[in-house]
């Protein structure tokens, strides 16, 4: 039997806030009526949990390090939840390292991760899976539709972009740092590993109706191209929900 293309999913924190986790049974529904022929692989941001965990540990002396395995424990029982909802249609744990993917992918069945190593968000994760199972694409479901030219919350004529180049994004994620629960909509490790692989990359928003498009082949939200004139941006593009002297950092 020819074994099924993969995509993987980064599912945004806010997919498991608690006002959100009534729906988490519509997405664990979106997930398993994919096509026959595909494999999710779906990634659990830390959200909302992550972050006030990571604040008040931060504030009680923890390092980075030990703040960084917080996110990812969070991000695991995350992942946990989602399993409980796919039942036997997904591998019963989140596995830990690259080669625990590789192993779960093998069964055939969805594939629900946590974060797997400190240093790098759900986002940098959930390439490196992409790119390790071979996925024929990565989808990054934040909570956000698109990414915008310009801060649509400040700037009513901000563009919607249908597409915008590595290059461009790589000039948006420039300055971000790398502490724990600072993630927002992708990181430069992520980026890299796009860049790398020459993986098709697709930013959308995380609710169930919009990943079951991504799902079937349906084009939404912004996709991440390699090279070219791709984007029609002004000269400074930014994440559709801040600017980047004022992007709130939250966990993915």
């Amino acid at each position: 039997m020819a074994r099924k293309g993969r995509i993987v999913i980064k599912l945004s924190g806010s997919t498991f806030a608690p006002a959100a986790l009534p729906r988490l049974g519509e997405m664990a529904a979106a997930l398993a009526r994919a096509p026959a022929a595909l494999q999710p692989i779906a990634v659990a941001g830390g959200g909302e949990a992550a972050r006030t965990y990571i604040s008040h540990a931060r504030a009680a002396g923890a390092d980075e390090s030990a703040l960084d395995e917080l996110g990812i424990d969070v991000s695991r029982l995350n992942a946990r939840l989602l399993i409980h909802h796919l039942g036997a249609r997904a591998h019963p744990r989140p596995p830990e390292t690259l080669r625990e993917a590789e192993d779960a992918a093998a069964t055939g069945r969805i594939v629900v991760a946590g974060g797997l190593y400190p240093g790098q968000s759900t986002n940098g994760t959930a390439a490196l899976l992409a790119e390790r199972l071979r996925a024929v694409e990565l989808v990054n479901a934040t909570d956000v539709d698109a990414i915008y030219d310009r801060d649509p919350n400040r700037d009513a004529g901000a563009k919607r972009l249908r597409r915008v180049t590595v290059r461009d994004l790589r000039a948006m994620l420039a300055g971000e740092g790398s502490m724990a629960g600072g993630y927002d909509l992708m990181d430069m490790i992520a980026l890299k590993v796009i860049e790398r692989s020459r993986m098709r990359a697709r930013v959308i928003r995380s609710d169930p109706r919009t990943v079951a498009a991504a799902l079937r082949g349906r084009a939404a939200g912004t996709e991440i191209i390699h090279g070219g004139q791709g984007t029609g941006r002004s000269r400074s593009p930014r994440a559709s929900r801040q600017t980047r002297a004022s992007r709130t950092r939250r966990a993915s």
